[in-house]
Formats: C-alpha cells, sequence, structure tokens
C-alpha cells in the first residue's frame, strides 16, 4: 500500500511586481494556511517518508512550516516539479523507490490538480471528490491511497481517494 499526499502550495503574494515568479514568497494568509495543514498533518499522525517539493519559494515556504510536524522526512527540492504538467508529476512519483511507504509532493497548479484527479479511479470518499472537481484552492491537500506495491506502476485510476482538505475547512 502507497499513500499519497498533493499538497499545493499555499497563497503567495504578488506585493513586488518586480520579483521572479520563482522568487514570489507566501503572503500572510499563505502562512497561516500553511500553519493550520501543519496542525492537521500533526493531528492525524501523517508521516510521508519522503518530501518531493518544487524549487520556488513559496512551495520551499509551505515545506518549511510543514516540516515541523513531519517525524524527519527524506526531503528533495526537485526543479522537474516547478509548474510541471500532470505527466511530468507522475513521472516523478514512479522513480521513487519500491521500500518508500509515503510521499508528499508540495507543487503548483494545473498540474497537481490535474494529477490527482487522474489518479483517482472514483473510489473512496465522495463528498472530497466533488470538491476536487470544483477547485483546487492554494494550500489544499489530495490524499490518496495505491494498492499497487511499486511506484513505477502507479497509473491513471489506480488510487483511492481518501480526503480532500481545504484551509478552510481548517479554520
Amino acid at each position: 500500500m502507497k499513500t499519497i499526499f498533493l499538497l499545493r502550495h499555499a497563497k503567495s503574494s504578488w506585493d513586488d511586481p518586480s520579483l521572479d515568479d520563482l522568487a514570489r514568497p507566501l503572503n500572510k494568509r499563505g502562512r497561516r494556511a500553511a500553519g493550520l495543514m501543519a496542525e492537521y498533518f500533526l493531528r492525524r499522525g501523517f508521516s510521508p517518508k519522503v518530501v518531493l517539493c518544487s524549487p520556488a519559494a513559496r512551495t520551499r515556504q509551505t515545506l518549511d512550516l510543514l516540516l515541523p510536524a513531519l517525524p524527519d522526512p527524506e526531503v528533495r527540492i526537485d526543479e522537474r516539479i516547478y509548474d510541471a504538467a500532470m505527466k511530468t508529476l507522475l513521472a516523478r512519483l514512479q522513480e521513487l523507490p519500491e521500500t518508500c511507504a509515503s510521499v508528499l509532493l508540495v507543487g503548483h497548479n494545473p498540474g497537481l490538480e490535474r494529477l490527482a484527479q487522474t489518479l483517482s479511479d472514483g473510489t473512496g470518499n465522495p463528498a472530497a471528490a466533488d470538491r476536487l472537481a470544483a477547485k483546487y484552492p492554494t494550500g489544499s491537500l489530495t490524499i490518496l491511497s495505491s494498492p499497487r506495491d511499486r511506484w513505477d506502476s502507479l497509473a491513471a485510476a489506480t488510487c483511492r481517494l481518501e480526503d480532500f482538505i481545504c484551509p478552510v475547512d481548517l479554520e
């Protein structure tokens, strides 16, 4: 059994138009949302073994606020995740070692949303599926489980949608 956590970075700031997209930081609302998500991970006892994170400032800051709630995962900042398409994100997950039971991918839309929708096989939490189909707000988390033993066999419609949580749900 494999567990996949897909976290869209929290809300970023547009205050400085001179900043490159990679350098945009979180805003106050984003820092609060990432903190709420950290509390959620801690309460639920989630402990992804590997974290894959885009190099963008907003994804790294989201992760930095989440890390205190995670029991010592292996963190990999991966340039391929920045603004990646769904197929690129899926390929990255397929590269994980078989010994890894769970992964947290911190990335961007629309790739992350499309990955969540593509992996889901239509089973699991119907309310979460409806919410996921409607919108994937910043700071939102998709939780998927796969009965597959090997990451390289991960494909479309091979995962059960366990939950979809938005920061507003945690207020």
